[in-house]
């Protein structure tokens, strides 16, 4: 690199749950499987799995704020269950209760995700940077496939996003700085949390991670250094701009 040149992107650290991977259709699946096997039929397991994951950024926030200490996301997952089926008065058992927290552990990637992985490790070293611990993402990767270099995020920081820390070990393990780093993630509060932190920002389209109905996040804030449709569509949008920096 040239004085004054800026510095090249040599860090992708991904969020996972939505950008990475389907959570809601994982979930309800899993809640289906559930209600076949204990007869559960006046469950619409879409909205139950809509319900679960509004509860994820409360439960996240209880460590957060210091009211807590650190507890992997499994805990967290499993409280806010329970909570939901209190509030549903649906009593499902121990077994049942493991096994929907475990769906977390085996989510779908998207359609573009594993290519998309795959071509944007030609130049980039592949991080996840989710909130979820070690286990689960690794379990994640097993499961899909995800060709990832390393495992950051939460663990790693011991705090969750949008917690500046969490961006800033994860791109210090990975012996970068965070100029040569990029956050990407169909979220847009993840990529101004990382851009506070100095990271370069990727959006990635998720239109359909809500469902139909989905409002937030449908579109890329102006501050985003680069909006892609998916993951192969950034790979691509990543080259050109490599290309344009070596003329």
């Amino acid at each position: 690199m040239g004085a004054g040149e800026p510095p090249r992107v040599r860090v992708l650290l991904f969020d996972v749950f939505g950008t990475c991977v389907d959570w809601r259709g994982g979930i309800a699946r899993a809640g289906e499987n559930v209600a076949r096997r204990c007869g559960i039929t006046s469950i619409d397991w879409l909205a139950f799995a809509d319900g679960w994951r509004r509860r994820y950024q409360p439960q996240l926030e209880t460590v957060r704020s210091g009211a807590r200490d650190w507890v992997e996301l499994d805990v967290l997952h499993r409280e806010s269950l329970d909570e939901l089926l209190d509030a549903q008065r649906l009593d499902l058992g121990e077994q049942e209760r493991v096994e929907l927290t475990l769906a977390w552990h085996a989510l779908d990637p998207w359609p573009d995700t594993v290519e998309g992985l795959r071509r944007l490790g030609a130049r980039h070293v592949r991080a996840a940077c989710s909130n979820g611990h070690r286990a689960l993402v690794m379990s994640l990767m097993r499961h899909g496939a995800l060709p990832f270099d390393a495992v950051l995020g939460a663990e790693t920081a011991r705090a969750y996003k949008p917690r500046p820390e969490v961006y800033l070990r994860s791109v210090a393990a990975l012996g970068v700085g965070p100029a040569e780093a990029m956050m990407v993630a169909a979220h847009n509060s993840d990529l101004r949390a990382a851009a506070a932190c100095g990271l370069k920002t990727a959006f990635i389209a998720r239109p359909y991670e809500w469902g139909p109905g989905q409002s937030e996040d449908l579109r890329a804030d102006p501050s985003v250094d680069v909006v892609a449709g998916d993951l192969i569509d950034l790979a691509e949008r990543l080259d050109d701009w490599h290309t344009s920096l070596d003329r």
